[in-house]
């Protein structure tokens, strides 16, 4: 992509309405617009960044056997009078009115909506284990939406349901999706931490939040250290075989959010040198709630005797359009974004330091088509803003690769290659940029 023909309103000011560095930065870097109080439009850099995430979270959630369906924003109020959920849900449900006078409601979550979809196909315990997901877009009418993304009202969330004979099949599938987001959060270059919390509006007595320990988190938690050091399973994770000691090794070390925190235990258990207390941000929850659903809402099975049994279910979600924020709070230096390549928006820019010299520009071309033809994802800086302006504009979009491409380095066949996460630069001619850039 040509920056002359890409829309990239950059700001050069801080916007004022900006408490937090992801919030500054997104605005900043032309990533999305504020439309209304915690609603954003996702303007081009921000959306690349939002579907890199969205397509790693599905190949994750793919892997460990979900299947993926779409629903709907709007909901039909009865679905959540069934379960007893539409007065007690509160002010937070954007509660709507079409022309025929049926109430509606936009989604916060989707428990019911998945409930009513399985009751009317399921029918055999011989089709479970199911696990069904969707990405969609949310609504959730915050009291007071601050931080951008990390707490807007509207939000692109993962959200998966899964359905099992009993209560030891359903820990098992919950044992799949938390082995599946300690994989996911690790994909886009981020420790995200396993830690025990309140199950709060979705029901159940099992729960687990993943949290990026940041000190703009909402959220206070306490945990060990020697957490923040185990190892994430690899690719060759055996989603039938048996996860519990995957599982075991991450909750057997204390790690909780101040909703749970047990401060007896803390101190007892962790050594104070190990002990960590710090604030983080939320990213993904992970919920076993039993027949909560299929009581109230008659999601029955026949089982093998013939009997009819309420199936045991799970609920999973992980913040997309979220982790775009926790991602930048993770990875920021004073001169903007520093992305993990895994969600970059571009994994490289060319900054043609001279626009208008006839052999620069052939140059840059040159390298543009070159590594456009290689599958390489790169932004081509062809405007006629000086260096340093260039230099400013691409250490603040953050693309893990600057190319600088200059007359004096030209003179002697080379390029500069930054490497913006540490700041390293090398010399090298342009066939070594292309071939370090496409091995």
């Amino acid at each position: 992509m040509r920056l002359s023909r890409f829309f990239l309103p950059i700001l050069k000011e801080n916007p004022k309405e900006a408490e937090i560095v992801s919030h500054r930065l997104m605005l900043r870097a032309g990533m999305m617009r504020q439309e209304a109080a915690g609603i954003y439009a996702w303007l081009p850099l921000g959306l690349r960044v939002l579907k890199k995430i969205e397509q790693i979270v599905r190949e994750e959630q793919n892997r460990a056997g979900a299947i993926e369906l779409l629903m709907p924003t709007l909901q039909l109020a009865d679905l959540w009078r069934e379960s007893g959920r539409y007065d007690a849900y509160g002010p937070e449900m954007l509660r709507i009115t079409d022309r025929h006078k049926r109430e509606l409601l936009y989604g916060p979550t989707n428990e019911e909506m998945i409930t009513g979809i399985f009751r009317s196909y399921v029918k055999s315990y011989k089709s479970l284990p199911l696990n069904l997901y969707h990405i969609q877009w949310k609504f959730r009418d915050e009291q007071r939406p601050r931080f951008g993304v990390m707490r807007g009202r509207e939000f692109l969330m993962k959200d998966a349901y899964s359905f099992d004979v009993d209560e030891a099949a359903a820990r098992r599938s919950y044992n799949r999706m938390f082995v599946a987001y300690l994989r996911t959060f690790a994909r886009m270059g981020l420790k995200a931490i396993p830690m025990r919390a309140e199950t709060g509006p979705i029901g159940g007595d099992l729960s687990h939040e993943f949290i990026v320990l940041a000190e703009t988190g909402e959220s206070a938690v306490y945990c060990d250290s020697d957490v923040l050091n185990l190892p994430v399973p690899g690719d060759d994770i055996d989603y039938e075989g048996d996860l519990a000691p995957i599982i075991k090794q991450w909750t057997s070390v204390y790690a909780a959010t101040e909703d749970v925190h047990d401060a007896a235990r803390f101190d007892s258990e962790v050594p104070a040198g190990k002990k960590v207390q710090t604030r983080g941000i939320e990213v993904g929850q992970i919920f076993y709630f039993g027949t909560k659903y299929s009581d109230s809402m008659k999601a029955l099975v026949a089982g093998s005797d013939g009997a009819e049994l309420a199936v045991h279910g799970g609920s999973y979600g992980v913040g997309v359009s979220r982790l775009v924020g926790a991602i930048i709070e993770a990875c920021h230096d004073d001169a903007g974004i520093k992305w993990p390549e895994a969600v970059a928006p571009f994994k490289a820019v060319i900054l043609n330091l001279k626009q208008g010299a006839e052999d620069v520009d052939a140059a840059c071309m040159k390298l543009y088509r070159e590594l456009e033809a290689s599958g390489v994802e790169v932004l081509y800086d062809d405007t006629d803003q000086r260096a340093g302006a260039k230099f400013a504009a691409a250490d603040l979009i953050g693309i893990p690769w600057q190319i600088l491409v200059g007359p004096k380095g030209l003179a002697d066949g080379k390029l500069e290659l930054k490497r913006r996460s540490d700041g390293t630069r090398e010399n090298l001619s342009p066939a070594d940029v292309v071939a370090r850039l496409t091995s």
